[in-house]
């Protein structure tokens, strides 16, 4: 018959944060090869006090869903999709990308396209974190103390200088404040004195240097890393350890700077409240907060296998 044609196989939904970097993310020139190769693309505009569910209402309309902007927002949207089975591709349109980098997808705009057509995708684990009731969702990292510190201090300074605005600013945590932790880890209480507390899901730092080694998000567990007394910068020794370890070179040499566990749910207080982070994105809210696993939550896209995410 005439006049027909082919519905297209392709239903991507892009989410795109406006504010996010610098406006140089190629997300016009993304758009246009997914529609020149014959996909349907719907595009939404994130707007200030709108819930990212509303954004997704229609979601099982569409094969995949693109997450253009920082981690926050990708982060926000994985949540937002849990345990509905339609991918997500973190598209890096925001400063950090560290999202995107564990999951070692290129910056090219048609690069990108090739792996939304591709539709390969792996299943990992989600967080949620819990402040007083109110929950949220991360895919990286959350944490209080020294680690939200250094991003509250680079927020003046990340449309002048991008991504070393952390580097410039973790200089500056060179005395952070100490407090006394206490710890709940799957019901176990335990106390440390530090500067403070991270709970991981994905482990890679920019330039996909491991934060530490044995961090998985894929194993339905956190790892929780607890810095000791010190700076934010004792975290240079142990991304040195986690490259030796990766390269073969024999035991760690800075061992004493962190301590890690594992867990599926822990909650984090303090003698003095901290200010949270998670997944680069400061929060009003502070401790105590409450993080839990949601296991094989979301699937993201990637060209990787599952286990090449692991540290």
């Amino acid at each position: 018959m005439t006049g027909q044609t082919t519905p297209p196989t392709h239903r991507i939904l892009v989410v795109f944060n406006p504010k996010s970097g610098q406006g140089e993310s190629g997300l016009p020139e993304f758009v246009t090869v997914l529609r020149d190769s014959g996909a349907s693309v719907t595009e939404r505009e994130l707007q200030p006090d709108v819930p990212m569910s509303e954004y997704v209402q229609d979601l099982t309309e569409y094969s995949a869903v693109v997450g253009a902007g920082g981690d926050g927002t990708v982060s926000s949207l994985a949540y937002a999709m849990r345990d509905r089975n339609v991918p997500l591709l973190a598209y890096p349109a925001g400063t950090a990308n560290l999202i995107a980098q564990n999951l070692d997808l290129p910056r090219d705009p048609a690069d990108l396209a090739r792996i939304v057509l591709d539709g390969h995708a792996v299943q990992l684990d989600l967080g949620e974190v819990d402040v007083r009731g109110e929950k949220s969702g991360f895919c990286m990292l959350a944490g209080a103390g020294a680690d939200a510190a250094m991003i509250r201090d680079s927020e003046d300074l990340k449309e002048r200088f991008g991504a070393m605005a952390y580097v410039m600013s973790a200089m500056k945590q060179l005395n952070p404040k100490k407090t006394r932790f206490q710890l709940t880890i799957d019901g176990e209480r335990r106390e440390f004195e530090g500067i403070g507390v991270m709970v991981a899901n994905l482990g890679m730092a920019n330039y996909r240097l491991p934060i530490t080694d044995d961090i998985s998000p894929s194993d339905g567990r956190f790892t929780v890393i607890l810095m000791r007394a010190g700076n934010i910068l004792r975290l240079v020794p142990n991304l040195i350890d986690s490259v030796r370890g990766k390269l073969g070179l024999g035991d760690p040499m800075f061992a004493g700077n962190l301590e890690t566990l594992e867990a599926r749910e822990i909650t984090v207080d303090a003698d003095d409240p901290f200010p949270l982070q998670y997944d680069g994105e400061l929060h009003v809210e502070t401790t105590p907060f409450t993080a839990r696993i949601l296991p094989g939550a979301i699937r993201l896209l990637t060209h990787v296998r599952r286990d090449e995410l692991d540290t």
